[in-house]
C-alpha cells in the first residue's frame, strides 16, 4: 500500500499520521491567561527536543474553524506553561479535560483536576502529575494555514518536579511506578510498564 500524501486531504493523512506514530506521549499543558484564568490540555504531538539547551516541544492543531486553540492564545500573551506528564491514574480526568470549553473557562475548576502553584512560572501545574516541566516560551512555529495546521510550540525547560514516588532505590525513575499512557490510533491508549531491554551497540 503507497499513501500518497500530497493528494490525501488533511483529515485522511491526519488519520494515518495518527495511527502509526505510536505511541505518541501526551503533554497535558497548564497555561493562564493575562488575567489570571487558567486553562489544562492534553496534545499528544510531543516530545524532547534538545538538553542543551533544555527544550521541549508540543504541536496544539488549529480548530475545525481555523482558529488558534486556548492553549496557543494564552502562550503568546504569557509566555509560559507547564507540561505536565499523564499517568494512567489520571487518564479519565485528562480525557475530559480534552473537552472544547468557553476561552477562560478553567478545565482545572469545570472537571475538579486539583491545581498547586508552580514555582518559576505563573501557571499552575497539575498537583497529582507524577512529573511536571516548568517550560517559558523559546519560539512558536507556524506550519500551515487554518483549520488542522500546526502551532509548534517550543518551551525552554526551567524546573521539573518529579514525585518521589516514581523513583527506585536507585534516585533514578521506576518506569513501573511512572506508568505513563501513551497515545494510540482512534480512541485507543497504551501503557508504559510493557518493557523489554537492548544494550546498543
Amino acid at each position: 500500500m503507497l499513501l500518497d500524501f500530497s493528494s490525501l486531504k488533511p483529515r485522511e493523512a491526519y488519520g494515518w499520521m495518527i495511527s502509526t506514530i505510536v505511541p505518541r506521549p501526551i503533554a497535558w499543558v497548564s497555561t493562564i491567561s493575562p488575567d489570571g484564568r487558567t486553562n489544562l490540555a492534553p496534545f499528544s504531538f510531543f516530545q524532547g527536543v534538545t538538553a542543551n539547551p533544555p527544550t521541549l516541544m508540543f504541536v496544539p492543531v488549529n480548530t475545525k474553524a481555523g482558529e488558534k486553540k486556548d492553549t496557543v492564545r494564552n502562550i503568546e500573551l504569557v509566555r509560559e506553561f507547564v507540561v505536565n506528564l499523564v499517568p494512567f491514574s489520571l487518564a479519565e480526568a485528562m480525557n475530559r479535560s480534552s473537552a472544547m470549553l468557553p476561552y477562560g473557562e478553567s478545565e482545572f475548576a469545570a472537571f475538579g483536576i486539583a491545581p498547586v502553584p508552580s514555582l518559576r512560572v505563573r501557571p499552575p501545574r497539575v498537583a497529582a502529575a507524577p512529573v511536571a516541566y516548568e517550560c517559558t516560551l523559546d519560539r512558536i512555529v507556524g506550519i500551515g494555514e487554518g483549520p488542522a495546521a500546526a502551532n509548534v510550540v517550543f518551551g525552554r525547560i526551567q524546573v521539573a518536579h518529579v514525585a518521589e514516588s516514581v523513583l527506585g532505590e536507585d534516585g533514578q525513575v521506576d518506569p513501573g511506578k511512572l506508568d505513563l499512557i501513551g497515545r494510540m490510533g482512534g480512541s485507543s491508549y497504551t501503557r508504559t510498564r510493557d518493557l523489554f531491554d537492548m544494550e546498543r551497540p
